[in-house]
């Protein structure tokens, strides 16, 4: 039998003309599909929410026979959808434009001082100058960034909770069997905001002058040459790694607890290799305690304008890149993610940020959500890849 399940908020027609009426059930009816159910309005100007009706019944509203608790029961069970719904519809937008009222949080998942706290408060300054709320930096690290990742996956999808992530985050999940977040499930991409190329460095009295000599010698003794980085599943890691698979040499693994240490090893010359972002090796570089073999980026840098791109020393191939971006919890209103990445991407935009990014070899990016989640994708499908063919196992 076709019934009505609830009649809601009768509507006298005098009170409200019949655009008011329309544009009443439209909403209505918005909100019901979004709770799963349908809506008519009856003759008398009432909005009605019901379930598919037939013969009689159909287009009438609801016969005063079938008020009463069926009818209340009926509410009862569906009102908390209804209602979810009708917030979801008319408030949205509504809280878009008055976002941000409360200061908001900005969680990266690594100890003060290194670059992504250093972006992360670039960002930070400039939405606190232009949205009107502070915007605080909470350093979460351990486990190669993924317990901040994890917290944020936890945090509430309001806007007010955001992440700064970096390569970790699409790398990971080929690395760990349990990982208590899915990098697209879980999150919503808003920004990639920055980008730092990395080179390929060794001891500045290593016999290699060249990347192809480097290469010419790890393959005259495998397993003979070794190379560093900030621990495992770290960028630095991933990306000797797919070097290694490209030039088809066995160099092996040394993992140190942060790229200082890492770097310092090698400029000692008790390591052969680092690969590496810019900023930290390019004043040893110029000194000569540390060769820059290749930039691994499409150009070379202003910063190390003498060291030749990866294409230019015989690898076209090789692509990795220190990325920064901002992602929030999933089921964060579209409308809030799209406020964020306008107000983000003016803020990359800006002399100021660029300027004290090129301080740092850095370069600023700006794009839609969509952009980025493209790019996290295309990222996670080629480490995992690398991991798989590295045949390094996940922990």
């Amino acid at each position: 039998m076709g019934c009505c399940f609830a009649e809601i908020y009768p509507i006298p027609t005098p009170t409200l003309p019949l655009k008011g009426r329309e544009k009443c059930v439209g909403m209505f009816k918005l909100a019901l599909m979004r709770a799963g159910g349908n809506l008519y309005a009856g003759s008398s100007g009432t909005c009605v929410m019901g379930s598919r009706l037939r013969g009689n019944d159909r287009g009438g509203g609801c016969s005063r026979s079938f008020r009463g608790s069926v009818m209340v029961n009926k509410m009862t069970r569906w009102l908390p959808a209804i209602a979810a719904a009708v917030a979801a519809t008319v408030s949205t937008p509504l809280m878009a434009q008055a976002y941000p009222t409360k200061p908001i949080r900005f969680i990266v998942g690594f100890p003060p001082g290194g670059a992504t706290e250093f972006i992360s408060r670039l960002i930070g300054q400039k939405l606190t100058q232009s949205m009107g709320q502070q915007v605080i930096i909470d350093n979460r690290p351990g486990a190669a960034g993924n317990l901040g990742i994890e917290l944020a996956a936890r945090a509430a999808p309001d806007g007010y909770t955001l992440l700064l992530v970096a390569p970790n985050i699409t790398i990971s999940p080929s690395l760990y069997k349990k990982l208590g977040y899915d990098p697209v499930r879980d999150f919503l991409p808003i920004a990639r905001v920055a980008a730092v190329p990395m080179v390929i460095v060794t001891p500045g009295n290593l016999p290699t002058p060249t990347l192809k000599d480097f290469i010419a010698l790890a393959k005259a003794k495998p397993g003979g040459l070794n190379y560093a980085s900030s621990g495992v599943g770290t960028s630095l890691h991933l990306a000797a790694e797919l070097f290694k698979l490209q030039a088809g040499v066995n160099l092996v693994h040394v993992a140190y607890k942060g790229s200082s240490l890492a770097m310092n090893d090698v400029i000692s010359g008790q390591v052969h290799a680092l690969f590496i972002g810019i900023p930290a090796p390019a004043p040893h570089i110029k000194t000569g305690r540390l060769r820059g073999l290749a930039v691994i980026a499409p150009q070379r840098s202003l910063t190390l304008p003498e060291v030749p791109t990866v294409a230019e020393a015989g690898m076209p191939n090789l692509e990795v890149t220190t990325w920064y971006g901002v992602f929030a919890p999933a089921a964060t209103p579209r409308a809030i993610v799209t406020k964020l990445n306008n107000e983000i991407n003016q803020a990359m935009q800006s002399a100021d940020v660029k300027e004290r990014l090129a301080t740092q070899s850095t370069d600023a990016i700006v794009g839609t959500p969509e952009d980025f989640g493209a790019y996290v994708r295309k990222e996670i499908a080629k480490w995992a890849e690398v991991v798989r063919k590295a045949g390094i196992q996940p922990e």
